[in-house]
């Protein structure tokens, strides 16, 4: 055999055993993102709060042009969103969201994923605007019963009328 004969075999045969190699490694060790008798719960929600505003005073109204009085006056920033998730009576999230951007002006974004026991739950939900104050509340309890390997995904959506479950997806891994 002449020298390129044999140097387009050995590259041949490195790039097999290179190939089976990848092949092996990705088959082995097993994986899984969730063990075998759990299910997952992930929660998201992209919520504004509200913003803090109180009555302009006379004086205040005076000292602007007509084309700028306005009657109340409001901070720039957000107030954080509280939410709360509890599963059977224990919480696993219960805590305020703070608003996005670099002023806070944006909404408060919240994900977060929970591994838990397959079988029947208790889900209750709360989100407060404003848990200081005034602002609107959501609240939803709901019996749900998941199976090993299924995906709950909760969403918030205040179209929808609040918080929205996603049931049925697996969780393959």
């Amino acid at each position: 055999m002449t020298g390129r004969v044999v140097h387009l075999l050995t590259g041949g045969a490195v790039s097999l055993a290179l190939f089976l190699a990848v092949a092996a490694v990705s088959q082995w060790p097993s994986w899984q993102s969730v063990p075998d008798e759990a299910a997952v719960i992930r929660l998201s929600l992209r919520h504004g709060g509200v913003r803090a505003c109180r009555p302009a005073s006379e004086e205040e109204l005076a000292r602007l042009p007509p084309n700028m009085r306005l009657r109340e006056i409001c901070d720039r920033r957000r107030a954080p969103v509280h939410v709360r998730l509890v599963l059977d009576g224990q919480a696993l999230i219960d805590r305020a969201v703070p608003p996005s951007g670099l002023w806070g002006t944006g909404p408060s974004r919240l994900y977060a994923r929970f591994a838990v026991p397959a079988g029947p739950h208790q889900i209750a939900l709360w989100l407060a605007e404003n848990p200081e104050g005034d602002g609107a509340r959501w609240e939803l309890a709901r019996q749900v019963t998941l199976t090993p390997g299924e995906n709950l995904a909760i969403d918030f959506d205040t179209e929808a009328g609040g918080f929205v479950f996603h049931e049925g997806r697996r969780e393959d891994g």
